[in-house]
């Protein structure tokens, strides 16, 4: 089996960070605390050997505790934290995360543009000079985005060569649309039209890497098939090319629709077609280059 960097996931403890969002009742499957032996459990078995752990809230102080935790954990090999785009002082902030416990772990920020109505938001220059200046740290800039705020990407990628951006979640492609929801599987000519001519204006600048994760909660959570999200991976392949893509789990959020090995079988079957070498680098190398983690696992690290 391939070794693999698991480079999307979260951990979240709700007495320090509150997780308001996770309905009790539609969310019963992940209404709890997720810590790194709950990650380990859910891993074993799947030849995971490094993962990047994935801010949940905005707040400065949860990706402290993130790195400090990426410190205590060899498996956790990168955080993905946050800091406020719109501070003047955003490299000041880095440089505090930096400076702090597992600091060196540091290896992207991610923006939480799903949230934002502003339909400008990215195009607005206080959220560019902040992504600017998370660049000059050497760092990515992850962005969640609904479909809909996808050409804003295209147009911050293109604008801004020189950072390097992570597209989450394949920019959520709408996979749970009125036709997956009467069983045909969703088309690229029909509910994924707008969101494939969206991807592929994105995928045009090559500054942008994009994850094969949270895919399974954009499709129905109780009767999603992989025939479903064939139509988005495969157009993401096309788009991307393996070498700008990378796999990540969205664990916990992803157990709102399936378990950690079903995903991985799952996608091991969506990328079956592409050679080992290929699958390689959607499985680990993508990851370890885009986010510089270290190029060896952990079993060679703990010789």
């Amino acid at each position: 089996m391939t070794e693999k960097i698991d480079a999307h996931h979260h951990l979240w403890d709700r007495v320090r960070t509150p997780q308001p969002w996770i309905d009790p009742v539609t969310m019963r499957a992940i209404d709890a605390d997720f810590d790194t032996e709950d990650l380990a459990r859910a891993l074993a078995g799947q030849q995971v050997t490094g993962t990047v752990v994935v801010q949940s809230a905005q707040a400065e102080a949860e990706t402290a505790d993130l790195l400090d935790v990426a410190e205590r954990t060899p498996l956790v090999q990168g955080v993905v934290g946050w800091v406020d785009l719109t501070d003047p002082g955003v490299t000041d902030a880095v440089d505090r995360l930096v400076a702090g416990p597992g600091g060196r772990h540091l290896v992207g920020v991610r923006s939480m543009v799903q949230a934002e109505q502003d339909p400008g938001y990215l195009d607005r220059p206080d959220i560019r000079r902040g992504i600017r200046a998370v660049a000059t740290r050497g760092l990515a800039v992850d962005l969640v985005t609904r479909p809909d705020q996808l050409p804003g990407v295209a147009r911050l990628v293109h604008e801004l060569p020189e950072v390097p951006f992570v597209l989450d979640h394949l920019g959520k492609p709408p996979l749970a649309g009125p036709a997956s929801d009467s069983g045909a599987a969703p088309t690229l000519a029909g509910d994924l039209a707008p969101w494939a001519e969206a991807i592929h204006d994105v995928g045009a600048s090559q500054n942008v890497t994009a994850k094969l994760s949270g895919l399974v909660t954009e499709a129905s959570w109780s009767s999603w098939t992989t025939a479903d999200l064939q139509p988005a991976v495969e157009h993401a392949l096309e788009v991307f090319g393996p070498d700008r893509l990378m796999f990540g789990s969205d664990w916990p959020v992803s157990l709102l629709a399936t378990r950690y090995d079903e995903w991985v079988d799952t996608l091991s079957g969506l990328l079956a077609a592409l050679s080992p070498a290929e699958q390689a680098t959607v499985w680990h190398g993508t990851a370890r280059r885009v986010y510089g983690l270290p190029a060896t696992t952990i079993e060679e690290e703990q010789r």
